[in-house]
């Protein structure tokens, strides 16, 4: 927990208000306690008042400080539906269909976001991600200059050897199946970011492969080098001071006896602490592995390039794993111009 402490003290001394669509779920609930018992800012219970607080009452969990609205109640209602069906209205969207979306608190929540009535959104506990997804791509969409929404997961291990301090930052573990050679490059620019802006130490990012530089041959691996040679040009760019390598095995990107063997000039030596994966399948298996195998405290996925901070968590997530991704979010917030200049400027409907 070192890592995520380090989060929690400085969302203490920016506290923000982060919306939880999953209202009623015990996880979620928990963690919107200790969100607010924690004073990281105030979190927003999206559901049915009265399932709410049955619950909450039933597992002995106090609502003070918790606010709660019910979507379809919302005074918000008309206005966020006429909105979200401007949004729509090229696809073909009705005002009674915008209205059934509206409902949902998935969609109703990332319109708060959108709308800055909330800072960040985490959810994801009860649904599989296209649930999640869909209303963020659909209402808060890419961020100014980004052409690609991603995700990473922030892994905290209790071997201090790997990452910076046991800490490893891991993408895409679940957005994009397949990532072309400019996907990928972003990918790893934006989490490079992220781990800049979370741990402020210099990035180290590894392009992942079966391969260390052309000790195999696949035409696949030609993707990842070209990935490399882009993302390190994205990051100049971005004035991003970053290492970028790849193609790298992941036992060459974490571990420096091996890579002292196998890659001695090598910028990432042992050492990295940003890991792309090449597509969703391998980003997605070593990911669990880890978490399983070594019991590693996992925080994702956090959401990349998007417009405004969110979350996608896993089904499999405890409540404490819920309060780290929230505290997350709540932190990139504080600062999230750094991340993505010109991001939240434009209110959904009002595009034009």
């Amino acid at each position: 927990m070192r890592f995520i402490g380090s989060v929690i003290e400085k969302l203490q001394r920016h506290p923000k208000r982060i919306v939880f669509p999953e209202g009623a779920e015990p996880r979620v609930l928990q963690a919107a306690r200790q969100f607010y018992s924690l004073r990281l800012g105030a979190p927003i219970l999206l559901g049915d008042h009265t399932r709410i607080s049955e619950i909450a009452g039933a597992l002995n969990i106090s609502l003070e400080g918790i606010r709660l609205i019910n979507p379809s109640q919302s005074d918000e209602l008309e206005n966020f539906t006429r909105r979200f069906e401007i949004l729509r209205r090229a696809k073909g969207m009705k005002t009674f269909e915008a209205r059934d979306a509206m409902v949902q608190p998935n969609y109703y929540g990332a319109m708060m976001v959108a709308m800055h009535q909330a800072d960040g959104l985490v959810s994801g506990a009860t649904v599989i991600g296209n649930g999640v997804l869909r209303p963020l791509f659909q209402i808060i969409k890419v961020a100014p200059q980004t052409t690609t929404a991603s995700s990473c997961l922030v892994m905290e291990v209790e071997d201090s050897r790997f990452g910076y301090g046991g800490v490893l930052f891991m993408a895409d573990c679940g957005v994009i199946p397949e990532p072309t050679v400019e996907q990928l490059a972003d990918i790893a620019v934006s989490t490079a970011q992220l781990a800049r802006h979370l741990l402020g130490v210099r990035p180290r990012v590894a392009l992942l492969s079966f391969s260390t530089k052309g000790s195999s041959r696949h035409p696949s691996l030609g993707r990842i080098q070209a990935a490399a040679a882009l993302a390190e040009k994205q990051a100049l760019e971005k004035q991003l001071d970053a290492d970028f390598d790849g193609e790298l095995q992941v036992d060459t990107a974490l571990v420096p006896e091996i890579a002292e063997r196998k890659l001695p000039e090598g910028k990432i030596a042992g050492n990295a602490n940003v890991l792309i994966f090449p597509d969703l399948n391998s980003g997605n298996i070593a990911s669990k592995l880890v978490r399983h195998i070594a019991r590693a405290n996992v925080y994702g996925q956090i959401l990349l390039g998007l417009d405004r901070p969110a979350a996608d968590v896993s089904r499999g997530a405890n409540a404490r794993d819920i309060l780290g991704v929230a505290a997350i979010v709540g932190v990139q917030a504080i600062d999230y111009q750094l991340l993505y200049p010109g991001a939240g400027e434009k209110l959904p409907g009002e595009e034009s």
